[in-house]
């Protein structure tokens, strides 16, 4: 299980860009595709990505496509489509993808309408492959630039696993293995509705009192929800929970709390999506989160009360109000 080498890396956003970065300096040979091809032109012509990572000199190890047909003999693939383009990215895929190829998921998301987790899409339109998740406080430009990360890198095989780990690492990327997928794709989907709702208590200027009793409430959301779909709560104690929420909650370089941030100093929703090419997860996750928590009867208040603001169900003054007047309880009471 030692001969990753050839590594395809579907998505060339900021983070697919990262994950090649990561790859090359791992001595890996990585193929990235592109979905616009004037951006796998650039890549391939000058070793950077001025659309989506500005200002960083890629590895010349990282080759780029706009051909999906070019992923072919790869020994693993990292997914770095959007959550919800996933599917149709991997149905197209699919035929190319030999029996037991690695699929190692890297977007954070739970599926509009099916209300899947990324696994879980990909089990439908590629169960030839086998699954694993890669998840984590990771700011795309820093790990581009080399700065010491961190990961979770979850896989029902430990071998496996363990071989993908080693395969990524890097003197300053570190891959930790954990076998709970549901934990390390829950902790990171749900953190992203969080982020918008943290944005919008900062945007909003309501003080660092009330943003730290969001992140801590908003932990409690998550680790209950997770654990309802099968995920173990220590998971969520590590990095691909509580590790990337504190991350993702605390710095305007998330696209989900920047998101919230506008939303709380008055803009619209299309005001705040405006002119953003990269996407923010949490926008799209937010009512599907809502959705599942209903689904296996778990309350998640402040990932519902995103979700209202965001379908224009509720004003944030609303939104913020009902969430003050919820009745006072035990802090571990579910």
């Amino acid at each position: 299980m030692s001969g990753f080498q050839r590594v395809g890396v579907v998505g060339a956003g900021a983070w697919g860009t990262a994950l090649a970065q990561v790859c090359a300096r791992a001595g890996r040979s990585p193929l990235l595709w592109a979905r616009e091809p004037e951006v796998a032109e650039a890549i391939s012509r000058e070793h950077t990505n001025p659309l989506f990572l500005p200002g960083v000199d890629l590895d010349p190890a990282v080759e780029a496509t706009s051909n999906l047909a070019d992923l072919t003999g790869l020994d693993m693939i990292l997914a770095v489509a959007p959550a919800q383009h996933l599917r149709a990215t991997f149905t197209a895929l699919s035929p190319q993808i030999p029996k037991g190829l690695p699929v190692v998921l890297c977007a954070k998301g739970v599926e509009q309408g099916s209300l899947k987790l990324m696994a879980e899409v990909l089990a439908d339109v590629a169960p030839q492959a086998r699954a694993a998740v890669l998840s984590g406080p990771s700011f795309a430009g820093e790990v581009a630039r080399g700065l010491p990360t961190a990961v979770t890198l979850a896989c029902a095989d430990e071998a496996l696993g363990e071989a993908l780990a080693q395969a990524l690492a890097t003197p300053s990327f570190r891959p930790y293995w954990t076998d709970d997928l549901v934990g390390a794709e829950a902790g990171g989907a749900v953190k992203n509705v969080l982020a918008i709702a943290c944005g919008i208590v900062e945007g909003r200027g309501l003080g660092r009192s009330a943003h730290a009793a969001l992140v801590t409430r908003g932990f409690a959301e998550l680790t209950r929800l997770a654990v309802a779909l099968g995920a173990e709560a220590r998971t969520l104690a590590g990095l691909c929970g509580l590790g990337d929420l504190v991350l993702t909650c605390s710095s305007a370089q998330s696209r989900n709390m920047s998101v919230g941030l506008a939303l709380g100093r008055g803009e619209t929703l299309d005001q705040a999506l405006a002119g953003k090419l990269s996407v923010a997860e949490g926008v799209a996750s937010a009512p599907a989160v809502r959705a599942l928590a209903n689904k296996v009867g778990v309350e998640t208040p402040i990932c519902e009360a995103v979700a209202a603001v965001l379908a224009g169900e509720k004003g944030l003054d609303q939104a913020i109000g009902e969430l003050l007047a919820r009745p006072l309880k035990a802090e571990h009471q579910d």
